[in-house]
């Protein structure tokens, strides 16, 4: 399942030439990621209440094109790896009136408990587990 989100460019997420500041993409793989969950009907705000965390453990992103300001953008979310106590997110970026690819990116977390211990996931939230591996495989 790929999830797709439209943004539009803010003025603040500019830098003085009117191109999205490098960090920014970051928070935008994060909307991506948010509503990824809401689609599955697992809101990130649920998981907390049920004593989850998906801390990020590690990232990356590679830039090919610049956003900017006033562009819309679609983020392109995909759950790509899912084994154990961790999943992977993949993120395209793509600009809304040519479909250009301007980033991709990934992030990879962990299921955690409030004290940052893991969590097994599959064996506690079977139901959730499986929404997840469901996504994972209309990709394959």
């Amino acid at each position: 399942m790929i999830q797709e989100t439209t943004i539009r460019v803010r003025y603040k997420e500019t830098d003085q030439m009117g191109i999205v500041y490098y960090g920014n993409y970051f928070t935008w793989f994060e909307v991506g990621r948010n509503e990824f969950f809401r689609e599955l009907g697992l809101t990130c705000g649920e998981l907390e209440e049920e004593q989850v965390l998906l801390p990020v453990i590690e990232t990356g992103c590679k830039y090919i094109s610049s956003a900017k300001f006033d562009e819309e953008v679609i983020i392109k979310t995909k759950l790509t790896k899912l084994e154990g106590v961790r999943l992977t997110l993949e993120y395209k970026i793509y600009r809304k009136d040519n479909n250009e690819l301007l980033v991709e990116g990934f992030t990879k977390h962990a299921f955690v408990d409030k004290s940052l211990k893991p969590v097994r996931f599959r064996k506690k939230f079977k139901e959730e587990w499986k929404l997840l591996q469901d996504s994972l495989e209309k990709e394959e």
